[in-house]
């Protein structure tokens, strides 16, 4: 999406401007790898190594009902640094994690004794599959969970007396999966609901308002956070419960791609993605909005010899000349401080770019990671490669399905 100066200012427009003046791309030295396009990982793992043994800096106790998602940011951009924890910060982060799975209601709060929510409950599961420690969660509690915030329209609310929206039903259906306890009654007319969020830009609001019983009309404008979710839930339905019927909900794909392809910005803004219509790039839609394309991939069952419709080289000079910070972590954009939210999201959508050729297939949803990529450019660091549906690496993805499939967990009845 090129931007078009029409010389009628507004806030916005002023704001383009100004961020496009400080996205000029740098002139190379020798004396910084940022200025070279290089991906400075010693200084991100600082920058992570700081806040996860020194804390976080004060602003960071805003985010006090979010514990799960700050432990969640970090030790998966260690895991796509290619950094594995020890068995003793392993244990520690899995007993933090699981003294916030409440014993009365069975999902987890954004910290001890704080309320259930679907949003810290996928963080939580998604970490204690980093870390390797499945065994303690309480799946029958957790089901009972998943079905008490349950509507009729399919949705579900992300906690007792919440708001509906397509996040909750995303967090809700990828911790299912993982933790194996994903059932056609759960997500009985949930397929239907996510359909009905699509706008007619071609994105996915954050929810639908019932109209009749037969019609919902979505919610808002489209987004890119919500079009992830409602994209990724949607092919976790497919994989697991797949269309074998002619009236079965479907998306406009082809408006889908059209959206998602606009929403990245030109040579002046870097390749840099946005997450809406006229509004400005923001490195975290590097995963929103350019992880959706390995999605789209899997829904369709694409082959290595694709035709890329979006422009990944691009995405990588984003990040790696702008969303980097000089003292490490990386940032929405220039002059912004680096924080442990946008350090991971960057490095996913990093992760996406690199790994961009490599084909995907239902089978090949929780495969172990590839060492390297035809899609790698030689200036950019391989990470590791990120499940598309999880945001985990893939062999902690494999993992933790495989325990709850196949492994031990398999043998508990969760209902």
């Amino acid at each position: 999406m090129v931007y078009q100066d029409d010389n009628y200012p507004t806030a916005t427009s002023i704001s383009q401007k100004s961020t496009v003046a400080l996205l000029i791309k740098p002139t190379p030295s020798d004396s910084s790898k940022i200025s070279r396009g290089i991906l400075d990982i010693n200084s991100h793992l600082g920058f992570l190594g700081r806040n996860l043994l020194q804390g976080l800096p004060v602003r960071y106790t805003s985010q006090d009902a979010s514990q799960p998602w700050l432990l969640f940011w970090s030790l998966q951009s260690l895991s796509l640094l290619k950094v594995e924890l020890d068995d003793g910060n392993k244990r520690r982060a899995a007993e933090t994690i699981l003294a916030m799975q409440n014993p009365a209601t069975g999902g987890f709060g954004g910290g001890p004794g704080q309320a259930s929510h679907l949003l810290p409950t996928y963080a939580a599961i998604c970490t204690l599959a980093i870390v390797s420690s499945p065994s303690a969660i309480d799946r029958r509690l957790l089901y009972k969970f998943f079905r008490s915030l349950k509507e009729p329209d399919g949705s579900f609310r992300v906690s007792s007396n919440g708001e509906v929206d397509v996040r909750g039903v995303y967090c809700l259906l990828a911790a299912a999966k993982l933790t194996g306890i994903i059932t056609e009654e759960l997500v009985e007319g949930t397929r239907k609901w996510l359909a009905s969020c699509q706008t007619f830009e071609g994105g996915f609001a954050s929810a639908a308002m019932n109209i009749t019983d037969e019609i919902a009309a979505p919610l808002g404008e489209a987004h890119g956070g919500y079009t992830f979710c409602a994209l990724a839930a949607w092919v976790l339905l497919e994989m697991e419960f797949p269309s074998s019927s002619e009236n079965r909900p479907k998306l406009n794909l082809r408006s889908l791609r059209r959206w998602l392809v606009n929403m990245q910005g030109g040579e002046d803004e870097l390749f840099g993605f946005r997450g809406r219509t006229n509004k400005l790039i923001d490195g975290c839609y590097s995963w929103w909005v350019g992880g959706c394309f390995e999605l789209l991939d899997m829904l369709e069952g694409i082959g290595g010899d694709k035709e890329t419709i979006w422009n990944p080289e691009g995405l990588k000079e984003y990040i790696l000349y702008a969303a980097q910070h000089q003292a490490g972590g990386l940032r929405d954009k220039p002059p912004k401080s680096a924080d442990m939210y946008h350090t991971l999201y960057c490095l996913a959508g990093l992760s996406a770019a690199q790994y961009v050729s490599q084909p995907w297939s239902h089978s090949s949803a929780t495969s172990s990671d590839s060492e390297s990529s035809s899609g790698q450019s030689a200036t950019s660091a391989s990470l590791n490669a990120t499940n598309p549906l999880f945001n985990l690496t893939r062999t902690h993805a494999e993992a933790m399905v495989e325990f709850f499939n196949k492994g031990e967990g398999s043998k508990v009845d969760f209902r």
